[in-house]
């Protein structure tokens, strides 16, 4: 196919500022080359060159024939698998696409996601465009539609009138595999069946994809360019798209070869240079710079960034600016300084070592270098074009002009300036904490961040302070201010020492544990055991300092939840033993914890009240976490009573202390009490735990939150439901490496799998659930859970009555061994009975 480059309407400036020979070149080649395989279009340029315009003006000038949709990262909704797929499923559908099979898949992705809710057309996303869901949904009008793939096949049968469409639903091998796959894999094949219609449909006409800024999505590539997952389903999804092209733009070039060497033939990089000279000299004339020598000078000084170029634009029709050379970008700024007062100018620079600034910012550094900072001066500021606007009377300056501005600033003085400007954000952090309603402006600025950020550059922070920086961030803008700060120290530990300011090497390792201890309680938080084993892989190091002692506990944790008890118990009483800090009553609540899941409540209640007495008026955390540690204990013991009363205690202690993390952690707690006294409650608190837990990214609490729901459905006799519930639940607690969590959702799936008839799986999954807890040396109360339930259903064996024998001396209930026999009897009946 010949292509013929189409414009529609532009201004003859847009056609010079997008004239990039090679790119287009580029692009009109591989639109000529478009076959039956995956390729990707690579554009590389620095923030700011144009990227997100060269992607628009490439889709303007696609022809026709073509059919586009684009995804653009740069909003946060656009990262997540789930919404990239339906927007592109919505532009592509708008062109003629049928998505029959891919609509059906989706359909079974969200409902297994949001398995609390029907299916029906104001829910479930894009069932107005897609007819085949329109359809189904209309023919079940009234009726409880759950979004398995044999159901809803089934309804497109009834729906369907054109035999060969509704022949290759029914046939289709991917559709008639979906209910039995994990949720990793669901999403798998929902991605197989999106490329398969556009691979379909691109026999009649091919199509172009546009991403936008990679970078957002994998902001930090690791080593040899692999980015911790993140956009593995992009890469999925990319992998896959044969017959059509890829246009993806980034700050830095794809390495994904460093995955799969594979790649190298399918992705093709075009750089994304400054932009031609005859396109700088007609910006130029069209802005008004019309002289000769002036416009030479300012093109070739520009290297063809448009930034400069129109820093040199501004310069010229906002202050007059006068002819003479300019030979570099650095003197294109200095140019432009050379029209603001000197004062400006030194705030300018100043307010370059700022990453966001306010009108408080401005007066606190006017303040302090004795410059002029009122309400003249900060409208004359925040009129530049450089001076970017955020929301709530917060701006940024431009990347380029942050790095020409502070370059006149001597090392001591940008020093002195960033350590002002952490007092400044301390300051504010505490007037957050007073007045909770106060915001601080953009969503993502955390004051106790800033504080960090600016305490590292200034060096007048100790990894403690850090500590508790990070502590009180979480409560104020959540874990991801925490992980804003784990990245600055990552840049700040990467960056070679700049003169004197260069900690030693003693310091910069304690820098390095303060990073590894944020970011490995922050994997933990997200229920990422593994990842947080891979920071910690020494725990024999002392533990006396905040940092040091926290490190070794997250550690011990993350090989808790991986099943290595013995292991974590050595640890956390090591800790609580020979640390005498702030840190103590943390190792004693782990200590505590772990002697419950073990078996021995009595010791745990005890040391839990003790170490209750030792903690300090502002430790509510650690206290509600306590009340949680006793809330489980008493569930485990099924004395729903008294755990209902000690939830409600420690959630007053988390809401006194506004920890976020506690209270998302009681209402998984809530769901799993509900669980066991009210079913129908049971199914609306997951619902509302799963919300809270994925924005949080919590992966064992997702798991922990499914299994409620799922228990709760059995209850209720929605075995479909119930069983979809425990595949999500599965898929959670594998990410999260939750070994002795999956064996508790397996066991109770057991008693799913019977009330279904299917007695011989029933009694396999309680033999391998027994043996799941036997190895991580936890739970011996549901070791002989299971032994009891087996017995009643006849799935008893001696390998399960030895398990059960040895679990037996491990459990130390509060009350009498007959007591807790009679109370495990009466849950038993609630799982195994028909009867809700």
């Amino acid at each position: 196919m010949a292509i013929r480059p189409q414009y529609r309407r532009v201004s003859a400036l847009q056609r010079q500022f997008f004239n990039r020979e090679g790119i287009l070149s580029a692009y009109d080649e591989e639109l000529r080359e478009v076959a039956d395989r995956p390729r990707i279009l690579n554009v590389v340029g620095v923030g700011g060159i144009g990227k997100s315009r060269l992607l628009q003006e490439l889709r303007n000038r696609t022809p026709d024939a073509y059919r586009t949709a684009r995804l653009d990262l740069q909003l946060p909704t656009m990262r997540q698998q789930e919404d990239a797929l339906a927007v592109l499923r919505v532009e592509f559908g708008a062109q003629g696409v049928q998505f029959d099979r891919f609509d059906i898949a989706y359909a079974v992705l969200w409902q297994r996601v949001h398995p609390q809710l029907q299916l029906n057309p104001t829910t479930t996303p894009f069932a107005e465009e897609s007819e085949i869901l329109s359809r189904i949904l209309d023919e079940a009008m009234g009726l409880p539609v759950f979004g398995t793939a044999a159901g809803l096949v089934r309804l497109t049968g009834q729906t369907v009138k054109n035999r060969k469409r509704r022949q290759r639903i029914e046939a289709d091998p991917t559709l008639q595999e979906l209910d039995s796959l994990s949720n990793a894999e669901l999403g798998h094949a929902v991605s197989y069946l999106f490329s398969e219609e556009l691979r379909t449909s691109a026999a009649e006409q091919p199509y172009v994809v546009y991403v936008d800024a990679y970078e957002a999505l994998v902001p930090t590539p690791l080593p040899g360019g692999r980015a911790y997952g993140s956009d593995a389903w992009l890469r999925d999804l990319l992998g896959q798209l044969h017959g059509g092209l890829t246009v993806l733009a980034s700050r830095e070039a794809l390495r994904w070869t460093a995955y799969d060497p594979d790649w190298a033939a399918v992705i093709r990089r075009s750089e994304l240079d400054g932009l031609p000279m005859d396109a700088r000299l007609d910006l130029l004339t069209q802005a008004g710079i019309t002289e000769i020598p002036r416009q030479r000078s300012i093109a070739e000084a520009s290297e063809g960034v448009p930034f400069y170029l129109h820093l040199a634009v501004d310069t010229h029709l906002q202050n007059g600016a006068r002819p003479g050379h300019t030979g570099t970008a650095e003197e294109i700024v200095q140019r432009f300084l050379q029209h603001v007062s000197p004062d400006e100018v030194r705030i300018l620079e100043l307010l370059s070592v700022a990453r966001t600034f306010d009108f408080g910012v401005l007066q606190t550094v006017g303040r302090a270098f004795d410059l002029p900072a009122n309400l003249l001066v900060w409208e004359s500021l925040t009129a530049y074009s450089f001076a970017y606007p955020l929301p709530e009377g917060w701006y940024r300056l431009h990347q380029l002009m942050i790095g020409a501005l502070q370059r006149h600033l001597s090392p001591a003085v940008q020093r002195h300036a960033h350590g002002i400007l952490r007092v400044y954000w301390e300051d504010l952090a505490d007037r957050m904490e007073r007045e909770p309603a106060r915001s601080p402006g953009p969503a993502r600025l955390s004051p106790l961040r800033e504080a960090v950020f600016h305490g590292l550059h200034a060096a007048d922070i100790t990894p403690e302070q850090i500590q508790r920086h990070a502590d009180r961030a979480v409560v104020q803008s959540g874990r991801q201010a925490v992980d804003g700060i784990v990245k600055d120290l990552r840049d700040h530990l990467a960056a070679p020492p700049a003169g004197d300011s260069g900690g030693e090497p003693e310091s910069l390792a304690a820098l390095r544990d303060a990073a590894d201890c944020l970011e490995s309680e922050a994997r933990l938080d997200r229920g990422d055991a593994a990842g947080a084993i891979e920071l910690t892989p020494r725990l024999d190091r002392p533990v006396r300092s905040l940092v040091s002692a926290r490190l070794a506990l997250a550690g011990a944790n993350a090989r808790r939840i991986a099943g290595e008890s013995t292991l974590a118990a050595s640890i956390f009483e090591r800790v609580w033993e020979e640390h005498d800090g702030e840190a103590r009553a943390a190792a004693g609540y782990c200590v505590a914890d772990l002697r419950m899941w073990q078996g021995d409540f009595r010791s745990a209640f005890a040391l839990a009240e003790e170490v209750h007495g030792i903690c300090m008026p502002d430790d509510a955390v650690i206290r509600g976490d306590l009340k949680r540690l006793m809330h489980l204990g008493h569930r485990f013991l099924m004395d729903f009573d008294s755990a209902a009363r000690l939830l409600a205690e420690a959630e007053a202690e988390y809401r006194a202390a506004n920890a976020a993390i506690g209270l998302s952690n009681v209402q998984t707690n809530q769901a799993e009490l509900y669980a066991f006294t009210d079913p129908v409650a049971a199914v609306r608190a997951a619902a509302a735990a799963l919300e809270v837990q994925r924005d949080l990214g919590a992966q064992h609490e997702i798991g922990k939150a499914f299994t409620a729901m799922a228990m709760a459905q059995t209850r209720l006799g929605q075995y479909e439901r119930a069983a979809s519930s425990y595949l999500s639940a599965n898929a959670a607690l594998d990410r999260a490496g939750y070994r002795s969590g999956r064996a508790r959702a397996d066991m109770f799936r057991a008693l799913l799998l019977h009330r279904q008839g299917r007695e011989t799986e029933a009694g396999e999954l309680l033999l391998h659930s027994a043996r799941e807890f036997a190895a991580c040396e936890v739970y011996p109360s549901l070791i002989l859970a299971i032994r009891g339930a087996a017995e009643r259903l006849g799935l008893g064996g001696e390998e399960l009555t030895a398990l059960a024998d040895r679990a037996r001396p491990s459990v130390r209930p509060l009350g009498s061994p007959a007591e807790l026999q009679d109370r495990m009897e009466t849950v038993l009946s609630m799982f195994l009975e028909e009867t809700a």
